[in-house]
C-alpha cells in the first residue's frame, strides 16, 4: 500500500511539473533538468503542432527515455497522438486521443487533417505522394484562378465587360486577397487550436 502511494505521488508530481512547464519557451525546456521528460513531451507536442514529425519523435524518445516506469506508458500515448498529428493520419490520431481519454478531434478537423496530407505530405514521403501534392496544388490554383476571373468578369459586366486582360488581373487580385484572408483566419483558429491543446494537456 505504502509504495501504491508513492507511485501516486510520484504520477502526480510529474503532472503537476507538466502543468507547470507549459508557459515556459522552447530553450527554457530545453534547458531544464530537474523535470527533463516532461520538458522533452511538452517539446515534442509543440513540434507535432508544426507537423515536424522528425523532431517530435526524437524529443518523446528523450521523454520516455528519463521517465519513471510508471510514466512511460502515459508517455507512449502521448508520442502516439502527437506523431499522429505531426505525420497527418487522422485515423491513428483519432484513435490514440481516445485512449488518452480525451475528446476526439471533430469530423471536420479530422478532414482538415486528411487534406493536409494530401496536400502537404509529411517528411519522408514518396515521390508518388510529393508528385500528387504538386498536382493537387496546380488543380487548385488553376480553379482559383478561373473562380477570381468569373468573379473578376461579373463585377466588370456592368461596366461593359471590360478587356480580358483586365479582368484577369482583377480575378488574381480577387484570388490574393481571398487566400491572405484564408491564411489570416487559418492561423488565428491554429493558435488557438495549439492554446486549447496546451490546456488539454495540462488539464
Amino acid at each position: 500500500m505504502a509504495k501504491q502511494r508513492q507511485v501516486r505521488v510520484e504520477q502526480k508530481s510529474a503532472l503537476a511539473a507538466m502543468n507547470q512547464l507549459e508557459t515556459r519557451s522552447d530553450d527554457e525546456l530545453l534547458a531544464e533538468t530537474r523535470y527533463r521528460a516532461a520538458a522533452q513531451a511538452i517539446l515534442g507536442a509543440r513540434a507535432s503542432e508544426r507537423y515536424d514529425a522528425q523532431a517530435a519523435r526524437e524529443h518523446f524518445r528523450k521523454a520516455i527515455a528519463a521517465a519513471r516506469p510508471q510514466e512511460r506508458m502515459q508517455l507512449r500515448r502521448m508520442a502516439e497522438a502527437s506523431l499522429a498529428l505531426a505525420e497527418r493520419r487522422p485515423d491513428d490520431l483519432k484513435a490514440a486521443v481516445e485512449k488518452l481519454g480525451q475528446q476526439a478531434p471533430s469530423s471536420r478537423q479530422l478532414f482538415v487533417l486528411r487534406l493536409m496530407g494530401l496536400i502537404a505530405p509529411p517528411q519522408g514521403a514518396s515521390t508518388l505522394m510529393k508528385i500528387r501534392a504538386g498536382l493537387i496544388i496546380l488543380a487548385m490554383v488553376v480553379v482559383l484562378l478561373g473562380v477570381g476571373f468569373g468573379i473578376a468578369s461579373l463585377v466588370l459586366l456592368p461596366f461593359g465587360g471590360g478587356s480580358t486582360l483586365g479582368a484577369s488581373a482583377l480575378g488574381i487580385v480577387v484570388v490574393i486577397v481571398a487566400l491572405a484572408l484564408l491564411a489570416f483566419f487559418g492561423k488565428r483558429k491554429q493558435t488557438a487550436q495549439r492554446e486549447k491543446a496546451r490546456a488539454a494537456r495540462a488539464g
